[in-house]
């Protein structure tokens, strides 16, 4: 049987490993568009023109 407190260390822990994983992705995509050079965000959303 768990307490309260139990229940919430181990929310709280699950959390930081949530997010350190999280910011380990964001490191890794920014990492790999920057060596494939497609880090120009602005260029996704400019409208294509029609001829």
């Amino acid at each position: 049987m768990t307490t309260k407190r139990s229940n919430y260390s181990s929310k709280k822990i699950w959390l930081t490993i949530g997010a350190c994983i999280l910011i380990i992705l964001l490191l890794v995509w920014l990492t790999i568009a920057d060596f494939f050079g497609d880090t120009d965000v602005a260029a996704l959303i400019t409208p294509l023109r029609l001829m």
